[in-house]
C-alpha cells in the first residue's frame, strides 16, 4: 500500500475547549488571527519574538505585551508543543525523543552531536508510505502528514529538552542544524515541510540558516525540482542502489521515478550550480549493494553532480532481510569513490543503546501500549480509547483523489 502524492493530513487542531495553537501559524495567519482579535499589525511581531526567538510556552509570561492584550490572547489561543512521552540519551550523547500528538499519535525526533554542536533529525509523517524494505519505518503504516506546527514543534521541544533558548547565534548554537529524515517521506507533505522550514528560517525566531537545513528525499521527482526553486535547501537523496533492478525491488518509489529520472533531477537541482552539494545516502547491505562493481557503477550514475555520499551501515532490526556489509567491505567502496574524487564517509552508529534505529522507539510504544491493551481485555476492562471496528480490506482513511494503493 502506497500513495503517490497526497496522503491524510491534519489540520491545526484547537484545544478541546477550541483555543487555537499559535505555533505553526505563518507571520501572515498570526496577523490575521491578531486582526481578528483587534489588535493593531506590529503585534505580530512582538508575538513571534516571543513565540520562536524566547521560545515561551506560556502567554502570561509575555512580560512586553500589556496585561489585558495577555489575557485575551489566552482565551482564544494556546502555545502548544508535542509532548515527550519518552526520552532517552545514549552513552554517545545521542538523544531521542518519542514526541506524542494531540490526537495520540507518535514519531521520533532525534538530536546527534558532533563536537560542540550536532543535528535535530525532524519527522515529517506518523508511520511511511514509501516501504522500503531496509527500513524499519517502512513496516509501519502511514497514518497521516504532520501539521507545520507538530514539525517545527518538534524541533522547538528539542530546544525546550536543552534550555536553548533565546535563540543563538549560529556560532553559539549546540542544535545547529536541521535536517528532516526522520519518520516519512518529506516531499509527500510538502506544503506544511515548507512552511515549518520557512518559520525555522526566519531571523527573527529560530533563526535558522537554510545552509544548515537539509531535506532528506526517497525520490519523488516533481517535488524535488519544485522544491529546488522555492526553498533552496540542501538535499540529501536515499539512493541505496545502482540499477533500477535492484532498486525497484528495494525501493518500490523506483518504480514510479527510475534513476534516469532522479539522477536528471538531481543535476537540475538549483543548489547544485551553487556550489552546494547533493549528499547522496547509500545503506550498505551484505551480499546486495556493496561489491566493488557497485561502487563503480555509483561513481558513473552521478557523474556532473556535485555532490557526497553518506555510506551507512545497516542497521539491523527484529524481522530485516538484510545484513550490514563486513567493515572492509564498507572501506573498500569508500575507498572506491575516494579515488573517484568524492568524499564518503561512513556514518557513525549513533545511539544503538537506545535503540537508534528509525521506528524504534515507535514501535516499542505501540507493542507496549497493545499489550496494556490485551491485559485490559483479558481482565475484562473496557478500552478508555476504543477504535472504530474497520471492514476487512479497508484502510483506516480515505484514499484521497489522484491517489493510489499501489507505488
Amino acid at each position: 500500500m502506497s500513495f503517490v502524492e497526497t496522503v491524510p493530513t491534519a489540520s491545526a487542531q484547537p484545544a478541546s475547549d477550541g483555543r487555537i495553537d499559535l505555533i505553526g501559524l505563518s507571520r501572515e495567519e498570526l496577523g490575521a488571527l491578531l486582526a481578528s482579535l483587534g489588535e493593531k499589525p506590529f503585534r505580530t511581531k512582538q508575538l513571534w519574538h516571543w513565540l520562536y526567538h524566547r521560545g515561551v510556552t506560556d502567554i502570561g509570561a509575555m512580560t512586553t505585551l500589556s496585561k489585558p492584550f495577555r489575557d485575551k490572547l489566552a482565551q482564544s489561543c494556546f502555545v502548544g508543543r508535542p509532548r515527550v512521552a519518552e526520552e532517552a540519551t545514549s552513552g554517545d550523547g545521542t538523544r531521542k525523543w518519542l514526541m506524542r500528538f494531540a490526537d495520540g499519535n507518535e514519531v521520533e525526533s532525534v538530536y546527534i552531536p558532533e563536537d560542540d554542536r550536532g543535528s535535530v533529525c525532524l519527522s515529517s509523517q506518523v508511520g511511511c508510505t514509501m516501504t522500503c524494505k531496509f527500513c524499519h519505518t517502512g513496516t509501519q503504516m502511514l497514518v497521516r502528514n504532520l501539521t507545520a506546527g507538530e514539525i517545527v514543534g518538534q524541533f522547538m521541544a528539542a530546544r525546550d529538552s536543552y534550555g536553548e533558548w533565546p535563540s543563538p547565534t549560529d556560532d553559539t548554537r549546540l542544535l545547529s542544524n536541521i535536517v528532516v529524515m526522520g519518520m516519512g517521506e518529506p516531499l509527500y507533505n510538502y506544503d506544511a515541510v515548507v512552511k515549518a522550514l520557512t518559520i525555522a528560517m526566519d531571523p527573527e525566531g529560530i533563526a535558522m540558516s537554510r545552509r544548515r537545513i537539509t531535506l532528506s528525499t526517497s525520490g519523488v521527482v516533481p517535488m524535488i525540482r519544485r522544491l529546488g526553486h522555492e526553498l533552496d535547501v540542501n538535499l540529501a537523496v536515499s539512493l541505496h542502489a545502482v540499477t533500477d533492478e535492484l532498486r525497484d525491488r528495494i525501493m518500490p518509489v523506483n518504480k514510479k521515478y527510475p534513476l534516469a529520472e532522479l539522477m536528471r533531477a538531481c543535476r537540475e537541482y538549483p543548489p547544485a550550480s551553487n556550489a552546494r552539494r547533493i549528499t547522496f545516502a547509500y545503506m550498505m547491505l551484505k551480499g546486495v549493494n556493496d561489491g566493488e562493481a557497485d561502487a563503480r557503477a555509483l561513481v558513473a550514475l552521478v557523474k556532473g553532480i556535485p555532490c557526497k555520499f553518506n555510506l551507512i551501515p545497516f542497521n539491523p532490526w527484529p524481522g530485516s532481510a538484510f545484513a550490514c556489509s563486513e567493515p572492509r567491505t564498507i572501506a573498500r567502496f569508500a575507498e572506491i569513490l575516494n579515488e573517484a574524487g568524492y568524499s564518503a564517509p561512513v556514518r557513525e552508529a549513533r545511539g544503538q543503546d537506545i535503540l537508534a534505529a528509525c521506528g524504534q522507539l515507535r514501535s516499542a510504544s505501540m507493542r507496549e501500549r497493545l499489550s496494556r491493551h490485551k491485559a485490559r481485555v483479558a481482565a475484562g476492562i473496557e478500552d478508555d480509547h476504543p477504535h472504530p471496528r474497520r471492514q476487512p480490506g479497508t484502510l483506516p482513511f480515505p484514499i484521497p483523489e489522484g491517489a493510489s494503493r499501489d507505488q
